[in-house]
């Protein structure tokens, strides 16, 4: 009895295995609860539900680097919270912003650091280690560009005078809060009042025991700076969101040692300033802003007096950062 399996050298044609017709369309996730991921380590996404921590992990329709701390998601499957269960992430909602940075200048692929912060806190040492003012102005950059609000914080005032910092910062209108050990931090906790705001600062700051004071419970691990290297070490080792007594948002992250800026265009900076945005209207085209741009529109603003020689001064130092 010949086989019912045809064979295509007897002439017929292998018959074809019938699939199900793809859809473009998505799944609808919209009556599923959102929740905020606080914490993501080894593949386990830590997020808040209401007022319930759930244990998740990613939907395979979400990209493999596709969530970051600060996202707000969706979650399917339990959500209780209760010890040994796990949900899933099955949607990024959209960002309102975001903060990235690259491991260094030569380095062009883009890490996101947090999602949706609207308030950058720039913790700075005044001494042990000193500041690093090209630090300094990366972030800025960096924060410039995600229009994200940044804020100096300058920590250890009982070491040194934070005078050079303000004159350095405050004719591009960065706001400047100073702290020292056991000192109040009333005009921080104001600062930080219903905002989310991403901590960033290199190792040895004293960023960690700042956060420990404004959210209590917090246990971020503290350390000293190193005397053979007069850097700090590293203690925090992921970013960490937790929610301020008075309210708002604090996004811990580990201490940096470099902060590439590769992902930034030159001309992204300017529209984060106004003033300086709509003098450059003025200047030949291709012009860069900086010291040697022939006839740029700045430099007669400030012969004319429209605009402080410190204000465009602290400018171009910030461009700077690029070169």
């Amino acid at each position: 009895m010949r086989s019912l399996r045809t064979d295509e050298h007897e002439g017929f044609d292998r018959p074809r295995r019938r699939s199900r017709p793809r859809t473009k369309e998505r799944p609808d996730y919209s009556g599923l609860p959102q929740a905020l991921v606080v914490s993501i380590d080894r593949g386990r996404y830590r997020c808040l539900v209401n007022d319930r921590h759930v244990t998740a992990v990613r939907g395979r329709l979400i990209d493999r680097k596709g969530i970051i701390v600060g996202d707000r998601v969706r979650l399917d499957g339990d959500t209780t919270g209760d010890e040994g269960t796990l949900a899933r992430v099955v949607e990024v909602l959209e960002r309102s912003t975001i903060l990235r940075r690259s491991a260094d200048d030569a380095d062009t692929f883009e890490r996101p650091i947090v999602a949706n912060a609207d308030q950058l806190f720039i913790v700075t040492a005044l001494a042990d280690p000193p500041p690093r003012v090209g630090m300094i102005d990366r972030i800025l950059v960096a924060a410039y560009d995600a229009r994200i609000t940044p804020v100096l914080c300058l920590t250890k005032a009982d070491l040194a005078s934070p005078d050079e910092l303000r004159e350095a910062y405050e004719p591009l209108g960065v706001p400047i809060l100073v702290t020292e050990p056991g000192s109040d931090l009333a005009a921080v906790r104001e600062a930080l009042a219903d905002h989310s705001t991403v901590f960033i600062g290199h190792s040895g700051v004293g960023k960690s025991t700042l956060v420990n004071r404004l959210v209590p419970g917090a246990s971020r691990a503290t350390g000293e700076v190193s005397e053979l290297t007069g850097k700090g070490r590293h203690t925090s080792t992921s970013a960490l969101a937790m929610a301020l007594p008075d309210g708002g948002w604090i996004i811990d992250t580990p201490g940096v040692r470099s902060f590439g800026i590769s992902h930034v265009g030159v001309g992204s900076i300017l529209g984060a300033f106004g003033d300086l945005s709509e003098l450059a209207e003025d200047c030949p085209r291709g012009c860069r802003h900086d010291s040697t741009a022939p006839e740029c529109a700045l430099d007669d603003a400030v012969a004319d007096g429209r605009l402080a020689p410190s204000r465009l001064a602290s400018f171009r130092r910030m461009e700077r950062a690029f070169t």
